[in-house]
Parts: structure tokens; C-alpha cells; sequence
């Protein structure tokens, strides 16, 4: 049962919402568990449906952690979690700040990686530092995962063909890149053929990055490999899978997905399993630290 001052008042959780399905999935789960639900959408990352599916619900721009602070605390938010993608990209658009204002807060916590340069852009720093300023201003972020466990994906084969040896070592040779790009905060996807590397995610995305290794490699068949980082902090960027990831690599000549086990979310499983076998795509979930021929 949810917990807030009594019985009769179940706890008010926030939902900070970028873009993509997971935000709607996170809001129906909570409201399901009872919680009642108040969001703050990124102004042009958020589905606006999200707004059917949240008690209360408002638009903030990316530079407005304070405003965002106040509203949550408005509505009695002692407890949020972060749901959706945050394009990154959209800080190298040329006067991006026009369209998400900084605040004052929000200026003060940044004011290093934004104004002076002197600190990097990663995005552990970027969201470990949002994630700082919230809780000083007395909300706690907590793994959206908490309140939906079942998202994340269980060891073993998934869906599709056993993979082939040639492939396992595709995989494998891809896992222990993937991790090592992750330790650096640069990427948690790789795209490999042949133990050879076609593309390494960046700022573009999981998506992008398929579609480049597609044009790299014409004749298909690559393998995509897509890992949590090492010190992976569940309450953000926690790797995220559903049909538009299979789409991507199906149009872009992939036949095999391997994702982390238990660290990686899964949406819409039910359609994702459907569209898996309809684009003869395998799917193999690998526990960490352990190779491919223990994943089941």
C-alpha cells in the first residue's frame, strides 16, 4: 500500500518525463499501485498524453530545475523518478536556451559545464547533478524501476534462433567494448560484424547509432550488442529497449539484439516478442558478469 500521511491520503509521487513510451508505462503503474501521480513534462520530449494519465500534470522547459522543484513541491512531492529520453543533441542546437530557458537553479548547478567550459558534459555528470539539486530542494529521486520490476528483463534467450558461434563471439567481443565505452559515459550500445566494430553509440542514440552501422555494412547480419554501464544509477539513463529498437535494426540489415540482463527495460513485451519474430530478429538477455553460454 502506498505511504503518505494517512490512510486516506495515498503519497504523491512525481514523475519527471522525457521523451519515448516509458514515461506513460511508469504513470500507469503507479496509478495502478494506488499512488497519485503528478508529472512534469520536457517541453518537446514528452508524449502529451502523459497528461491523461497524471493527477496533475505541467510543461517545463530543460533549464527550468527550479520552477520544476517549486511545482513538485506544490503538489507534495517528497519522493519523483525520472522516466524518458533526454535528447542531448538539443544543447548544441544554436540558441537552444531560447526554447528551455535556464533558471536561477538551474544556472547555479550548471554554471561550469554551460558558461565557463570547465567541466565535462557527460551525462553522469548532467544527470547526477540534477539529481543533486532536487534533493536539496527536498525531493529524492529513486529507480523508476521500483515500482515496476517487472520491466526489467529476466536472463536467457528472449526471442528468435540460439545464436550461431559465429555470433556468441560477436556478442561476447561486443559486451566487453560495450562496457568499456560505458565506463566512460560515452555509449552502453556497439555494433559489431566479424569481431569488427561498425559503430560505437554517442550523443546520437541507440537508434542513430544502428542506422550508421546499416549504412556501414550493407550486406546486414551485424550484431548489436546494448549494456548498462558498470556503475550503472538505476534512478537514470538505465538502458531501454522496445519495438522502435527492433524497427531500426531490422531496417538497418541487424539479425541479433543482447541486451543486459536485469538492468535493461523492456517495454511493451508482449508487441516487442511479436515484432521480433515477424522481423526474424534474436534476442538473448545476459547476466552481468557472466558470458552467453550461461544466459539461460
Amino acid at each position: 500500500m502506498p505511504t503518505g500521511a494517512n490512510q486516506d491520503r495515498p503519497e504523491t509521487i512525481g514523475l519527471l518525463a522525457g521523451w519515448g513510451r516509458y514515461p506513460l508505462i511508469v504513470a500507469t503503474a503507479l496509478r495502478r499501485q494506488g499512488f497519485r501521480v503528478v508529472g512534469l513534462g520536457v517541453r518537446d520530449h514528452a508524449d502529451p498524453m502523459l497528461a491523461e494519465l497524471c493527477d496533475e500534470f505541467a510543461w517545463i522547459g530543460l533549464g527550468h530545475i527550479g520552477r520544476a522543484i517549486r511545482q513538485f513541491r506544490r503538489w507534495g512531492v517528497r519522493r519523483a523518478v525520472m522516466a524518458g529520453k533526454i535528447h542531448k543533441v538539443t544543447f548544441y542546437h544554436p540558441r537552444w536556451w531560447l526554447a528551455h530557458w535556464p533558471d536561477w537553479t538551474a544556472v547555479r548547478t550548471f554554471y561550469r559545464q554551460f558558461v565557463t567550459s570547465t567541466k565535462d558534459r557527460k551525462d553522469d555528470t548532467l544527470l547526477g547533478g540534477v539529481v543533486r539539486a532536487y534533493a536539496a530542494g527536498g525531493i529524492q529521486f529513486v529507480p523508476a524501476t521500483d515500482f515496476a520490476p517487472e520491466l526489467l528483463v529476466k536472463p536467457g534467450q528472449i526471442t528468435g534462433r540460439v545464436l550461431s558461434a559465429k555470433q556468441q563471439r560477436d556478442v561476447e567481443f561486443g559486451w566487453e567494448l560495450a562496457k568499456q565505452m560505458g565506463g566512460l559515459d560515452v555509449g552502453q550500445t556497439v555494433c559489431v560484424k566479424d569481431q569488427a566494430v561498425l559503430a560505437i553509440e554517442a550523443i546520437e542514440g541507440t537508434d542513430a547509432c544502428i542506422r550508421r552501422a546499416g549504412d556501414l555494412c550493407r550486406q546486414g547480419g551485424f550484431t548489436v550488442v546494448k549494456v548498462a554501464k558498470p556503475r550503472q544509477d538505476m534512478r537514470f539513463d538505465v538502458p531501454t529497449i522496445g519495438t522502435s529498437t527492433l524497427e531500426s535494426l531490422a531496417a538497418a540489415g541487424g539479425r541479433v539484439l543482447a541486451i543486459e540482463a536485469d538492468r535493461t527495460i523492456l517495454l511493451d513485451a508482449r508487441l516487442f516478442h511479436d515484432a521480433a519474430q515477424r522481423l526474424r530478429i534474436s534476442v538473448v538477455a545476459i547476466r552481468k558478469a557472466e558470458g552467453l553460454s550461461r544466459a539461460a
